[in-house]
């Protein structure tokens, strides 16, 4: 399975940042990823501290999403299967030794405000064809889901979808996306 993991780990980074305490309130970190997060992190990991600030809201947002939303059989941003996420965690040592061509990405990052739509848009991440995907998109019965149709892939649109629909929560009331796995593909 080939995954376009930069792409993955960009559009992580920017869900991660507007979910924080200080932009969407969808988990509890406050600005981690923020130029406070990065003013703290950098005197202990001066060479890798972006991603030592990701590496915690990843943990953090992970955890807050299965605790909304965790249903078996469902993938999310958080939680891919284990082939994708083996890809993704493989590549980030690499990320470590090449940390300083992250670093005007990470920048990017900082300046998130609350709007997912507009920072994936701004950052070019998402294209027409995603915008209108998303406006298919509700929330489910009980208000803590957003299912995309379909069996996840790991493409590169199921991915970007997974994370273009974190914008059907609102401030402070967190929406999971996912989309079916079936584990015999």
């Amino acid at each position: 399975m080939t995954v376009e993991v930069e792409r993955l780990m960009k559009l992580r980074l920017v869900v991660a940042r507007v979910g924080e305490m200080d932009l969407a309130r969808w988990w509890n970190t406050q600005g981690q990823l923020g130029g406070l997060g990065a003013s703290v992190l950098r005197r202990g990991f001066r060479r890798t501290h972006h991603f030592a600030q990701a590496r915690s809201v990843f943990a953090v947002a992970a955890g807050r999403c299965r605790e909304v939303y965790d249903a078996p059989g469902a993938v999310t941003l958080w939680h891919l299967p284990s082939a994708v996420q083996e890809e993704f965690d493989q590549r980030w040592e690499g990320w470590l030794d090449d940390a300083e061509s992250w670093n005007p990405f990470f920048t990017e990052v900082e300046s998130c405000g609350s709007n997912l739509l507009k920072e994936l848009t701004r950052l070019n991440l998402i294209e027409e064809r995603h915008i209108a995907g998303l406006g298919k998109l509700r929330r489910t019965a009980e208000q803590r889901a957003v299912q995309l149709p379909g069996h996840f892939g790991a493409t590169a649109d199921d991915m970007t979808m997974l994370a273009l629909a974190f914008s059907r929560s609102e401030e402070a009331n967190l929406a999971v996306p996912y989309q079916l796995w079936t584990a015999d593909r």
